[in-house]
C-alpha cells in the first residue's frame, strides 16, 4: 500500500522504531498517479510524503527535477529524504495556500503573487541542466498532435459522444503542431496553473514539476493566463500580459500566444474529459465549460474556428 510505503520511509527518516506515532493525514492534489500525504509527529515539524506508481512516466522525474530546480535557485520544495525502491520522496511542507484558493481575493491583491509566478518561469528560462540530465521528450510536433488527440478521444468521442474522425483528418491541426514543435529550446513546466502554485512566505513556489522538458516558453504563460480554475476576464488577462513583459522585458507574439493558449486548452479539456470518465472525479466538471469559453476566444478568426465550431456549440 503506498501509505504504508510512505509510513516505513518516514520511520527510516526520522530514526523511529513502530511503537513512536506518526500521523499521515491525507492531502487531495492532482490527479496523477500520486498518494500525497502531510506527515507529522510530535520529533520535527511536518513535512509531505509522496508515493508514485508507474500510471504515468513523468512521475520518476520528481525527485531529480526538484533537485535540478533547487539548484537553479528556483523555489521548490526541498528533498529530504527518498526511498526509490519503494517510490517514496519526502519533501518540504509548504502549507496549503495555492494560487487557487485565493481565487476570490480582489485580482489587484493576486498581482504581486503573479509577479512572483512569472519571475519563476522567466529563471527557469535561463536555467541549464547538465548534459547528462535525463529530461521527459521535448515539445515536438508528437507530443502537440498526442495531445490534440487526447482532446479528440477523451473530451470530443469520450465526453460529448460526437465523432472526431474529421478533426483528425483536419490539416489544420497537424500544421499547428508543427509550428508550435519546431521550436524546443528552453525548460517549460508544462502544467503551470494556479493549483501547482503554492504561496508561502509572500512567495510562489513551483510544485508537480515532474513533467518539466524543453519546449515553448509561451505554453507555460498561456496556461497561467488562461488558467480555467481562476476564469480570469479579458482586463485581467491583458494586465497579466502586461506583467510578463515588465518581468521578462518583451511580450508575446499574439499569434504564436494564441495557439499556445488553443493547444493548451486543448489539452485541458481532454484531461476533464479523462478524470470524469476514467476516475469520476466531479469537482473538474465545472471547469469544462470555462476552458471552452476560453479556446473559443483564442481560436477567433483562424482556421481552428470552423472545425471546432461544433464541438464548442456542443459544450457551451
Amino acid at each position: 500500500m503506498p501509505t504504508d510505503a510512505i509510513l516505513s520511509t518516514a520511520r527510516q527518516f526520522l530514526g523511529v522504531d513502530p511503537t513512536v506515532s506518526v500521523i499521515l493525514e491525507p492531502i487531495n492534489r492532482g490527479a496523477s498517479g500520486r498518494t500525497i500525504v502531510r506527515v507529522k509527529s510530535k520529533l520535527r515539524e511536518p513535512f509531505i510524503g509522496i508515493h508514485w506508481t508507474d500510471e504515468r512516466e513523468d512521475n520518476e522525474q520528481f525527485v531529480p527535477v526538484a533537485k535540478l530546480l533547487k539548484k537553479s535557485r528556483l523555489r521548490v520544495p526541498a528533498i529530504l529524504y527518498e526511498n526509490p525502491k519503494r517510490h517514496v520522496a519526502l519533501v518540504e511542507d509548504l502549507g496549503d495556500v495555492d494560487l487557487h484558493s485565493l481565487k476570490d481575493r480582489p485580482f489587484k491583491d493576486r498581482l504581486p503573487l503573479y509577479r512572483s509566478a512569472m519571475e519563476q518561469v522567466d529563471r527557469l528560462f535561463y536555467a541549464r541542466p547538465d548534459r547528462e540530465f535525463v529530461l521527459m521528450p521535448p515539445f515536438d510536433a508528437a507530443l502537440y498532435q498526442w495531445e490534440q488527440e487526447y482532446f479528440f478521444e477523451h473530451m470530443v468521442e469520450e465526453h460529448l459522444g460526437m465523432d472526431a474522425e474529421s478533426l483528425r483528418r483536419n490539416p489544420e491541426f497537424k500544421e499547428l503542431a508543427d509550428r508550435l514543435g519546431k521550436v524546443a529550446r528552453h525548460l517549460v513546466h508544462r502544467d503551470f496553473q494556479s493549483q501547482n502554485l503554492m504561496v508561502k512566505d509572500g512567495e510562489v513556489w513551483l510544485i508537480d514539476f515532474q513533467g518539466l522538458r524543453r519546449g515553448r516558453q509561451e505554453y507555460d504563460i498561456a496556461s497561467l493566463v488562461y488558467d480555467p480554475y481562476m476564469d480570469h476576464s479579458a482586463d485581467e488577462r491583458a494586465a497579466l500580459l502586461d506583467l510578463w513583459e515588465d518581468v521578462s522585458d518583451e511580450r508575446p507574439e499574439a499569434r504564436l500566444f494564441n495557439e499556445c493558449a488553443a493547444q493548451r486548452l486543448m489539452q485541458a479539456l481532454g484531461a476533464y474529459g479523462n478524470i470524469l470518465h476514467r476516475k469520476g472525479d466531479e469537482w473538474y466538471r465545472q471547469f469544462i465549460v470555462i476552458a471552452a469559453k476560453n479556446l473559443r476566444e483564442v481560436i477567433v478568426d483562424t482556421e481552428l474556428e470552423t472545425p471546432l465550431a461544433p464541438v464548442l456549440e456542443a459544450i457551451c
